[in-house]
């Protein structure tokens, strides 16, 4: 999810900390806890420093080994331990862990609901999980944490606590009741489109409205589901059965091997002019208004040297799809 959603989820669930006494009655270590959760909600995004390299570092590194199981033990010791030292409670570093835990789970858990994915398997896979539930910002989740959260305003924070507690029921009920609507779209899609290869939903905002790709043999699908039933299709992409030898060198250059690393359903176009040619590289899951925005793009001369590589999003950041 967004960076905001992720530190707003770390305080919602200091406040949700509250329900045990000890955090609630002590106010050097409810400080700890709430700094830590903050942290540790943010935490597993700590690998965008790789962008500071290069785009293809960022694209290989991006939700990979910050966002594993084994992080989720590691990450409560690196914060818990610093954050017991700093506000003066060493003898209860063991709760700032389990809170801290319970945030990097969080931020994973909801990493895992979006369309981008995670590779949460690693060391044992660097295949990338994705469950295409959740939009990368869910007003209704930021809506009813942000509530919970200003209850802190006009209640001690013992009594705040039902807000809390009420807020992270409606949460797992919430991501529960999408999960069961994207499985029912997707059976249906699968229905409309018999002969396809591979079918994936991208969520959008609304709750009732769905981006789609279908992979078939011969080419990609892309489209709209309406009011979670209807079917608009929206372009078609045809799989090139050659691959020209600019093609092959452009596959070759480290930006497009980043790009392969992540990218699962790839559009590859190769245009010619009289100084070379340009070879493109686009991810078709993340289309949008007839265009393919995530991509990787390799500038050759006639001779087939690589002269530049481009590799990023062509889009705004408030326009879909959201990942």
């Amino acid at each position: 999810m967004d960076t905001g959603s992720h530190l707003l989820f770390g305080a919602t669930l200091a406040g949700l900390a509250c329900a045990d006494p000890s955090v609630a009655g002590h106010t050097e270590l409810f400080y700890a806890v709430l700094t830590a959760s903050l942290i540790g909600a943010h935490a597993p995004d700590f690998d965008t420093v790789t962008r500071l390299h290069s785009y293809s570092a960022y694209i290989r590194h991006h939700r990979g080994w910050t966002h594993t199981l084994p992080a989720i033990l590691l990450w409560p010791l690196l914060i818990a331990l610093p954050m017991a030292a700093l506000f003066g409670v060493w003898d209860y570093w063991p709760i700032i862990a389990i809170w801290s835990c319970a945030s990097v789970m969080i931020h994973i858990v909801l990493d895992t609901f979006n369309a981008y994915g995670i590779q949460v398997l690693r060391p044992w896979t660097r295949k990338w999980v994705h469950l295409d539930v959740l939009c990368l910002f869910d007003p209704f989740l930021f809506i009813i944490h942000a509530a919970a959260l200003s209850s802190w305003l006009w209640l001690p924070r013992t009594d705040a606590v039902m807000w809390f507690v009420s807020v992270y029921v409606l949460t797992a009920l919430y991501i529960g009741w999408r999960t069961l609507v994207h499985e029912y779209v997707r059976s249906m899609l699968r229905l409309a489109y018999a002969d396809a290869v591979h079918v994936q939903l991208i969520p959008g905002i609304r709750w009732s409205r769905w981006q789609f790709l279908v992979e078939q043999e011969d080419c990609f699908v892309t489209g709209w589901i309406i009011n979670n039933r209807f079917i608009r299709e929206e372009d078609t992409y045809v799989k090139s059965p050659t691959q020209p030898e600019a093609v092959s060198r452009a596959m070759t250059t480290d930006g497009v091997r980043a790009f392969l690393s992540f990218a699962e359903r790839v559009n590859v176009q190769c245009q010619q002019w009289q100084e070379g040619y340009r070879v493109i590289c686009s991810d078709v899951r993340f289309w949008h208004n007839h265009r393919l925005p995530f991509r990787v793009e390799v500038e050759l001369d006639v001779e087939y040297n690589v002269i530049d590589t481009k590799m990023g999003w062509n889009k705004k950041g408030w326009e879909p799809p959201y990942v």
